[in-house]
């Protein structure tokens, strides 16, 4: 998961912006079954968004049945009690709008936006979905032949497709977020109508979700619809999932990987707590002063002085209970990876002991200020970041005070979290050779 997961739950009025944005107002409540819902107004444009979250990714999926959280988000287009197999598509793109949906580890999403005069139609076509969804066998074996080929193309025969499953197996080994949103081709094989079912019921229901209509609405409206198509649904009441603290500092874990590529890679990942944590701010800044751009320690230190690699860079893949802070590059035809891991590990060595500028510091955060601004600029996007705050931190509140979590973060804390999290002992270390040098 990239920097943008961040910047989309951030929302807040920095002390910098106050002059030019005012707070995002919203309302909020909760139906009888549990659907959590936020309504925001945006007369801007003649354009309504419906977006809505359910909490449930890879991490919800049993051990032998990756895959299901994303093959569910396949299976939510196909057809309900009162819409016809592709026909959710149908109505949104006569009514002039869009739509898609994605899976993540801790969340899957669905939303449209439209113009506002067809609130009632999304509204509409989500609740039949939500309480009527066609778990057939046909559309289930249609679907996981889709998402296989997906897996096929994305990751099984691109280059470096891998890279992130294996990062993750290794990483959480025997944890949380021990496989990524995709699955393996071996529980897709073995995936059976049952249990997709049972997914089904325990995970697609109101009290498990959140629903946030941004756009040009009228408050009273929105919520009589809300309460119209939604109310009548039935709650689950399941039990939700209870999973154990991560492990940090196991002893660092080496591999390489010989793959169809044609240059040399090191994907370098440390071990980090979940973006409700403490430290999460600082972690993201960091992970910025070390590989945001041609700018960064790490470019400069590895591409323009000592030349060892054509590309480098870090991110943070952010979850709700932890992730990794990633550092990755791509090397020339003969570029050796020992000498490229060395040089990005004495950087990242640094980090804690050469302290950080104040120039550093404050170029980082107006780097969040700018992102944060630009994902403001549609109601899809201050839709999401409402949901995600709720789904993450249950206080949609925050989202006018929690970017002053990242304006207040200091070089010590940065130094801290350096200490505490960029050891060796708490990373995975995976080199991509092409195949042919293995077999020399």
């Amino acid at each position: 998961m990239t920097r943008i997961l961040i910047i989309l739950i951030m929302l807040a009025t920095s002390s910098h912006l106050k002059a030019r944005l005012s707070n995002i107002e919203f309302e909020e409540f909760d139906l009888p079954n549990g659907l959590h819902v936020i309504l925001h107004k945006d007369a801007t444009n003649p354009i309504v968004c419906v977006d809505i979250w359910y909490h449930v990714g890879s991490k919800d999926e049993d051990p032998g049945r990756t895959g299901f959280a994303h093959l569910f988000e396949h299976m939510m287009f196909q057809g309900s009690k009162n819409v016809a197999k592709t026909e959710h598509f149908n109505y949104i793109q006569n009514a002039g709008g869009n739509l898609n949906g994605s899976t993540n580890q801790d969340r899957t999403n669905y939303y449209q936006t439209a113009p506002s005069n067809q609130l009632e139609l999304l509204l509409w076509l989500e609740s039949d979905r939500m309480g009527t969804l066609q778990v057939t066998q046909e559309n289930f074996d249609n679907q996981r032949d889709v998402v296989k080929e997906e897996k096929r193309q994305r990751y099984d025969n691109a280059p470096y497709g891998s890279r992130w499953s294996e990062m993750m197996s290794r990483a959480f080994k025997d944890q949380t977020y021990e496989w990524t949103p995709i699955g393996s081709m071996e529980d897709l094989n073995s995936a059976d109508l049952g249990y997709a079912q049972e997914f089904y019921h325990k995970y697609y229901s109101p009290d498990n979700a959140v629903l946030v209509i941004s756009g040009d609405i009228d408050y009273d409206n929105a919520r009589t619809l809300a309460e119209k198509y939604f109310g009548e649904l039935k709650p689950a009441n399941t039990k939700k999932n209870s999973y154990p603290p991560l492990i940090y500092n196991q002893g660092e874990l080496s591999d390489t990987i010989y793959d169809n590529v044609q240059l040399p890679a090191v994907y370098i990942a440390y071990k980090i707590p979940g973006l409700k944590h403490k430290d999460a701010q600082a972690i993201e800044l960091l992970s910025m002063i070390l590989g945001d751009g041609r700018s960064s320690r790490l470019y400069n230190e590895i591409v323009y002085n000592r030349k060892i690699a054509k590309t480098t860079g870090a991110f943070v893949w952010d979850n709700e209970i932890g992730g990794l802070l990633i550092v990755y590059s791509t090397g020339f035809k003969n570029s050796n990876t020992d000498t490229m891991i060395s040089g990005i590990t004495s950087i990242i060595d640094g980090m804690s002991t050469n302290n950080v500028s104040a120039r550093e510091l404050d170029k980082a955060k107006n780097s969040i200020e700018n992102e944060y601004t630009s994902s403001l600029q549609t109601v899809l996007g201050k839709g999401d970041a409402l949901a995600s705050y709720w789904t993450y931190f249950r206080n949609t509140g925050k989202i006018n005070t929690a970017v002053n979590d990242y304006l207040n973060v200091t070089i010590e804390d940065l130094n801290n979290a350096a200490e505490k999290y960029l050891r060796k002992e708490n990373r995975v270390v995976l080199t991509y050779l092409p195949k042919e040098k293995k077999a020399n």
